[in-house]
């Protein structure tokens, strides 16, 4: 598709991640490849600059948006967290104003971390949707730039973390990806297609939380009336309208995992690798485990997408069977 970034578009906002933060590592732990029967390599997004893999895109989206309106009032971006952190933390590298509207009960921690990147932070709303349209209208009221969840030139960005795994794994034959909105699956399609290589991608949802499972079913964008998942990097309701036929073209399948595989995946996570990682961070791992039957033997990448999970929540989880 035409508009997936290319080789050089990858190579180049890589110079803009790389000025504020190393490439992160991908480990074949042998407890994971123990438990789910395949060589599995993790490619750890919770060790970024905000513990989540998104700061790649806000880093390449603000650097560009300062270049292209040097007089720009400031941005606005709605969230349930990491994508807020992300926008926070690029804006304020390139001496750029951020407000973030995140939903009611959203994440303290996640809250407090915004907050200390430098963004205004708006609560409204009883969930991320709500919190994206009333940005919407803020962004008009204020004058501020409004930056979406998902966006190809967030892809530039996200793309860089993919093209990482991959050249590291080359012989990876699939790699599940979390969906939240869909930067990182696209982001992965963009680097493997860069490197002409035959990895299959599989998209990861919550059961809870299907719309992009039954928008890859149907070939078009599907919206649900709810997103009630504790994995709130994969709560969304209304999907991208541009993100949805890149997967459909170029994703093998995207699965759900119910809540419980999910905080199975984190518990193994910990007792496997000692990381802490979040619920949309675990799904893909979830995924894994689920199809492990299919994948035994193979050569599999999971995304930690990201580690940022609230101290409470996650005792109660790891403290679960």
């Amino acid at each position: 598709m035409s508009n997936l970034p290319t080789k050089s578009e990858i190579e180049t906002a890589a110079e803009t991640v790389y000025a504020a933060m190393a490439p992160t590592p991908q480990y074949a732990w042998p407890l994971l490849a123990a438990a789910s029967g395949a060589d599995v390599w993790v490619k750890h997004e919770n060790h970024t600059p905000t513990g989540a893999f998104k700061v790649r895109g806000g880093l390449v989206h603000m650097a560009k948006l300062r270049t292209r309106k040097p007089g720009i009032k400031g941005v606005i971006a709605a969230t349930r967290g990491n994508h807020g952190q992300s926008i926070a933390y690029g804006a304020r590298a390139n001496g750029i104003d951020a407000v973030i509207v995140v939903p009611e009960g959203n994440s303290a921690e996640k809250n407090a971390a915004m907050q200390a990147f430098g963004a205004e932070l708006v609560v409204h709303g009883h969930d991320f949707q709500a919190a994206l349209e009333y940005a919407e209208g803020l962004a008009g009221e204020r004058g501020l730039e409004m930056i979406p969840s998902f966006a190809v030139e967030l892809a530039h960005g996200v793309a860089t973390y993919g093209m990482e795994l991959l050249t590291a794994v080359p012989d990876m034959e699939t790699l599940y990806v979390p969906i939240g909105l869909g930067s990182g699956i696209t982001g992965c399609i963009a680097a493997r297609e860069a490197l002409g290589l035959t990895t299959e991608i599989v998209g990861v949802v919550a059961e809870n939380a299907p719309a992009y499972a039954l928008s890859f079913a149907r070939g078009e964008a599907v919206s649900t009336n709810s997103a009630d998942t504790f994995a709130d990097g994969l709560a969304c309701r209304v999907p991208a309208v541009d993100a949805v036929p890149i997967i459909c073209e170029h994703a093998a399948r995207v699965i759900t995992v119910s809540e419980d595989e999910i905080k199975a995946a984190i518990r193994l996570y910990y007792t496997a690798t000692h990381h802490l990682v979040e619920g949309a961070g675990a799904a893909a791992l979830a995924a894994l485990m689920q199809e492990r039957a299919a994948m035994a033997g193979k050569t599999v990448g999971v995304v930690l997408s990201g580690g940022n999970i609230d101290r409470a929540l996650y005792q109660e989880i790891i403290s679960s069977d």
